[in-house]
């Protein structure tokens, strides 16, 4: 279900804060975030940002295509290592 209209995008005000005084300072390292329920919004665009995904943390450059996403969308949490059904029968 998405979010109400009038609410507006649900944007960390902590990590909202942190990208305004990297970008006042002119600071290029990364941002660590656990925040992948954020909405990326036009201000994050040249950002790079360190997004935990449950085990380490993906790297990732927001671009203006990115924007109205969420930050989770970009760092998986799940590997898929292929379906079983081609290896188990050559194998045999």
């Amino acid at each position: 279900m998405s979010r109400s209209l009038k609410k507006g995008p649900y944007v960390d005000e902590r990590l909202y804060a942190k990208v305004v005084k990297a970008q006042a300072s002119g600071n290029r390292e990364p941002i660590k975030t656990w925040a992948r329920d954020c909405t990326i919004i036009p201000e994050f665009v040249g950002v790079n940002f360190l997004i935990h995904n449950g085990k380490t943390f993906v790297k990732l450059y927001i671009t203006e295509d990115m924007v109205g996403h969420k930050l989770g969308e970009f760092a998986p949490t799940r590997i898929f290592k292929g379906h079983s059904g081609g290896k188990a029968k050559a194998g045999k």
